[in-house]
C-alpha cells in the first residue's frame, strides 16, 4: 500500500517538475527571440539579458527537451506493483 502512495506521489513530483522546466524553456526562448516578455520590470529600466541573446534559445529547447522527457518517463515508468518488484514496490533480486 505504501509503494502505491509513495509511487503515486512520486509521479506528480516528477510530472511537476517536467512541467516547470518546460515553461521555464518556453519562457527563455520567447525572450531570446524578443516575442514575449521583453519589456522593464519598471519603467525605463533596463530589460532581461536574456532579451535578443539567441544562446538562451538552445537553453530552452535543451530546457524543453528535458522537461518532455521528463513528464513522459514518469507517466510510464512502472507502476510498482508489476511482477519485476516486490510488494513494496522495490526491484527484486531474483529478477537479475
Amino acid at each position: 500500500m505504501m509503494a502505491l502512495v509513495f509511487n503515486v506521489i512520486g509521479r506528480i513530483l516528477s510530472t511537476t517538475l517536467g512541467l516547470v522546466v518546460l515553461c521555464l524553456g518556453v519562457v527563455w526562448i520567447l525572450q531570446a527571440f524578443d516575442v514575449a516578455f521583453n519589456t522593464p520590470r519598471v519603467p525605463g529600466g533596463p530589460v532581461s539579458f536574456m532579451v535578443n541573446n539567441h544562446q538562451w534559445a538552445v537553453y530552452g529547447t535543451l530546457a524543453v527537451v528535458v522537461g518532455i522527457v521528463q513528464v513522459v518517463w514518469s507517466n510510464t515508468r512502472f507502476s510498482g506493483n508489476g511482477n519485476r518488484y516486490n510488494q513494496y514496490g522495490f526491484f527484486r533480486r531474483d529478477n537479475l
